[in-house]
């Protein structure tokens, strides 16, 4: 029985996001029956890496300043360096992503993508891993950092690289089924 036949989920990305970060998850959400969306922050194509070297273009669904995370039941951030610190400038992105917090329901975020969630303040009192780059800036921003290959805080999924895909794919899964969180701090 496929576990999230009922959910839409929103992963947000923008041009230099790390390919694999959003190709996997996606992958793994839409076997599971999720409707899926790529919300970024124009129209039209953006732009995938693998590493340092172009990988392939992907069709944006929905534009970040039209959409509302009561639109969707979950939220998902891939990394790459340039993506989330794209996304971080942007009022509409970082709007879209506090308001999954303020709703409490289920965000991921892998490697770079908690950059997205420093801006927002949101890691305030948390357990979160990343690539290991963000670690002072988590405990700048008053989370935890930890060097684990997932960790689940409230509803909050987070890992490091992509090596830790496989269980970051399973864990959020988990939290994408089982929904808002009634102890998720906004």
């Amino acid at each position: 029985m496929k576990k999230l036949l009922d959910k839409k989920i929103a992963f947000l990305a923008t041009d230099g996001f790390e390919q694999v970060e959003l190709t996997q998850p996606w992958e793994a959400l839409e076997n599971e029956g999720a409707e899926l969306h790529l919300v970024s922050l124009e129209e039209g194509k953006i732009q995938g890496f693998n590493h340092t070297d172009k990988g392939d273009e992907f069709d944006v669904d929905k534009v970040v300043g039209d959409v509302s995370a009561s639109d969707y039941h979950g939220l998902v951030l891939p990394g790459g360096v340039h993506n989330p610190d794209s996304l971080r400038i942007n009022e509409d992105a970082m709007k879209f992503v506090t308001e999954f917090f303020e709703q409490k329901k289920p965000v991921s975020a892998i490697c770079h993508g908690p950059w997205a969630l420093v801006e927002t303040g949101v890691v305030k009192g948390r357990k979160v891993t990343s690539w290991p780059s963000l670690k002072t800036d988590i405990e700048n921003a008053g989370g935890t950092w930890v060097d684990e290959e997932v960790v689940v805080d409230n509803g909050l999924t987070t890992s490091r690289n992509p090596d830790d895909l496989p269980a970051f794919c399973s864990k959020t899964i988990e939290e994408m089924r089982e929904g808002k969180h009634s102890k998720q701090a906004a």
